[in-house]
């Protein structure tokens, strides 16, 4: 009687080349031992897809060598492209070659979408078989280092990205702040910043960078250098943004742009002076639930080197809650495509401004990731929340 599952466990060609054999027919796998054991391989060869699956989830191996079809269908490949769907779920760059007796062009097509890199047709040439099985094991080391490596590069830039944001917010007797950022992938172009200027006095700044990935996390870095140079304790909102849209605009490539709010909160005069360069408006809730928008004193930063902004001036009362965020937040979509939107941003911050900063925060995120269903926040998304005491 044939075995489920043939296994080569000769140790001594561990470290050859390692294939995985998946087909229900046992005439089939033999032929197939008999001619791979002849060349540098070391093979497993298995009869289900599911125990192909527990193999490739146990072990690592070179190439998957894998039939479309299976003894509950064996004629349209559909077991075979599940399998498939199933092996790249775990592993993105395995090198997979498929075959049947059964194909056609639109099958193999298919089984090239689902993300197999040749397919061979039974019966198989020996040759060929031997030759399209070296290449792909070639080919998917060499992917494999590329990923690895790009995966090691964007850990990296991660790591520096969060690293250049604020390691510790504000606390003080007048001031609470707390916050977070989420990109969207690795790393992104959403950042904040906090700059106390004494007990009574806070700086921050909430900014987007137009765009994701690795260009927007390196204009993001550039971009909080220039706000942490031209941030003192002197200089009013309106002039850091015109200094830092000046400095941008001589480096900024073609088709990109930033936003930016500046705000500082003075508990001795009572009040948040801010200038808002295109972003979203922060939202400023009074004890009473009244709820005032922080809008636009001017255009996005990096398009015209000789803008001018202009500031804003509010009244800071003791028991406001403010909340900064990038539009990651207000554009989160959930399964029906619907958005967060800001009124139910404003919605959120009204129902939960009795708590303190942290709590507000939390309260806050927490109905915008209940509104997702799970889904992950589809751009950058970044938010900050301040309790005035």
């Amino acid at each position: 009687m044939w075995r489920t599952c043939y296994v080569l466990k000769d140790m001594a060609v561990w470290g050859r080349t390692r294939i995985l054999v998946a087909d229900d027919q046992p005439d089939v796998l033999e032929a197939i031992r008999l001619l791979l054991s002849q060349h540098d391989f070391s093979l497993q060869l298995v009869t289900s897809p599911v125990i192909a699956m527990a193999q490739l989830r146990a072990e690592p191996w070179d190439l998957l060598l894998m039939d479309l079809n299976y003894s509950r269908d064996t004629t349209s490949g559909q077991e075979g492209l599940q399998l498939l769907k199933d092996v790249r779920a775990v592993d993105a760059v395995l090198p997979i070659v498929v075959m049947t007796g059964w194909g056609n062009i639109e099958l193999a097509v298919e089984a090239m979408r689902a993300g197999a890199q040749s397919f061979v047709q039974k019966p198989w040439d020996n040759a060929d078989l031997v030759q399209v099985l070296q290449r792909e094991v070639a080919h998917g080391r060499g992917r494999r280092e590329q990923s690895e490596h790009h995966q090691r590069e964007e850990r990296d830039a991660r790591l520096i990205q969060r690293a250049l944001l604020p390691d510790s917010l504000p606390h003080s007797a007048r001031f609470q702040v707390a916050g977070a950022w989420e990109p969207a992938s690795g790393f992104g172009g959403d950042c904040y910043d906090a700059f106390t200027f004494g007990p009574d006095s806070l700086g921050l700044s909430i900014a987007d960078v137009a765009g994701k990935g690795l260009p927007a996390a390196l204009l993001m870095s550039s971009l909080q250098a220039a706000v942490r140079a031209f941030a003192l304790e002197s200089s009013p909102p309106e002039s850091i943004c015109t200094s830092v849209n000046r400095l941008l605009c001589g480096h900024m490539i073609a088709g990109r742009f930033v936003t930016l709010c500046y705000l500082r909160l003075d508990a001795v005069r009572g009040t948040i002076s801010y200038a808002n360069a295109g972003h979203n408006p922060p939202l400023l809730a009074r004890a009473n639930g009244d709820v005032e928008r922080l809008t636009s004193s001017g255009t996005v930063l990096g398009v015209f080197p000789d803008t001018e902004y202009w500031g804003a001036e509010v009244a800071l009362q003791h028991g406001d809650r403010l909340l900064l965020y990038t539009d990651g937040i207000t554009e989160a979509r959930d399964a029906q495509d619907d958005e967060f939107g800001e009124d139910r941003l404003t919605a959120a911050l009204i129902r939960h401004r009795h708590l303190d900063a942290v709590s507000v925060h939390a309260a806050v995120l927490a109905e915008v990731t209940s509104f997702l269903a799970g889904r992950g926040f589809q751009d950058d998304a970044t938010m900050l929340a301040v309790a005035v005491t």
